[in-house]
This record gives C-alpha cells, sequence and structure tokens, in this order.
C-alpha cells in the first residue's frame, strides 16, 4: 500500500521554510545571480561574506569541471587554507584531472613527467596503486577516449571531482555539504525504507522520488 495522501496534504508547511530550502540548494550550487533574484523577491536576507565565498567556489567549480586542476587548487588554497593538504583523496582526484588533460592534448612526455613528480608519491599507500595503474595505461593508448578507461576522461568524472571538492570547501566553512532538499529526500527515502521493512507486505513502498514527482 501507499501512504494515503489525505494523511499529509492537511499539514501546513511555512514559506519561509519553503525559501530556506530553495536558498539552501541555490547557494551549495554556486547559483549567484539566481540568488540575488531570489532574494530580492522574497526580501529574505543573506550575509554578503557567504555570497562572495559561494562567487568563490564557483570559480573553483568550474575549473575543476573543464580540467584546468591546477587553477582549481590554487584558488582552493586561497579559500581553504590546507583544505588538500588534509584531504589527499580530494588532492588526488584533482592533480589527476590535469595528468588526464595533459594526455589528452597528446603531451605523453609532459604527463608522464606530471605523474612521476606530482602522482607517484600517492602510490607508497596501497590505495593509490591500483588508481595510478590506471591513470598511467592512459599513456599506453593512441586514442585513451577508446581505452578501457575512457570514464577518467569523461565530463562525468571530471563532474563527480567538483561536486566533491565544493562539499569539502563547504565542510571547511563549517557549512552543510549536502543541500537542505538532498537531506529531505535522503531522509524520506530511510524512513520509507525502515516503513517498509517493519510492516512488510502491508508497508508503503520503497520511496522513489521519481514516481512521487509524477504523482
Amino acid at each position: 500500500m501507499d501512504v494515503d495522501p489525505r494523511l499529509y496534504e492537511q499539514i501546513a508547511v511555512n514559506d519561509n521554510d519553503i525559501h530556506n530550502i530553495i536558498m539552501s540548494y541555490l547557494v551549495h550550487n554556486c547559483f549567484k545571480e539566481t540568488v540575488e533574484s531570489f532574494i530580492a523577491c522574497t526580501g529574505m536576507k543573506q550575509p554578503s561574506d557567504y555570497l562572495e565565498d559561494m562567487e568563490k567556489r564557483k570559480r573553483i567549480y568550474q575549473f575543476a569541471l573543464e580540467g584546468n586542476a591546477l587553477k582549481a587548487i590554487e584558488l582552493t588554497e586561497q579559500l581553504a587554507t590546507n583544505l588538500l593538504e588534509k584531504n589527499k583523496d580530494l588532492h588526488f582526484d584533482l592533480l589527476s584531472l590535469h595528468f588526464v588533460e595533459l594526455v589528452c592534448s597528446r603531451k605523453c612526455t609532459e604527463a608522464l613527467e606530471f605523474a612521476q613528480m606530482k602522482l607517484t608519491p600517492f602510490g607508497k599507500e596501497q590505495k593509490y596503486v591500483e588508481k595510478l595503474e590506471d591513470f598511467m595505461a592512459l599513456l599506453a593508448y593512441e586514442e585513451p577516449e577508446k581505452s578501457p578507461m575512457f570514464h577518467l576522461l569523461s565530463l562525468e568524472y571530471r563532474q563527480h571531482v567538483a561536486e566533491s571538492l565544493n562539499r569539502a570547501i563547504l565542510a571547511h566553512g563549517n557549512h552543510p555539504t549536502y543541500t537542505a532538499m538532498e537531506r529531505l529526500i535522503q531522509q524520506t527515502t530511510v524512513v520509507r525504507q525502515c516503513l517498509n521493512q517493519e510492516h512488510a507486505k502491508d508497508g508503503p513502498p520503497p520511496f522513489s522520488l521519481k514516481d512521487f514527482l509524477k504523482s
């Protein structure tokens, strides 16, 4: 069975709560112009320094997404001192983006030199060995985008690294790493899963955002 809409349709939702949820999403994803328009329309107040940091995060995110990892690293070190020093996994991922860009530009000698200088030291830890092998294997292919490791060259991979970097910067500034909207969906999903397990066949089906949006 599904949850009867009559159980929640009469529950009042405060407009300010909705505004805060929307604002959380916009700020998290660095939609500065939309944030400013939203503030003007709703009369909400947002600290100016938060908007300034958002602009810096947006630039960092964009550089990482474009594969300009060295610039992303430079700006990250200015905004969040020691972040990458403490987060080696993220630092490795960013350096690997630069390596990939060199490979894609067919600058194989430069890529190899960069790997030996910046990536090889990570090989002292076992968890990086397999990753290093995958990246270094790209050098063996004339068309690395057709290699078994083609996903390392994809927009999806760059987006994953850029999003991880954005979350890490937010955490460094003591801001939530997930938007209020994401946390609501996560909590709703967990609650529905627990209800489903508790009531077995008589419980509601697992929460599906896709199905919910259609309802």
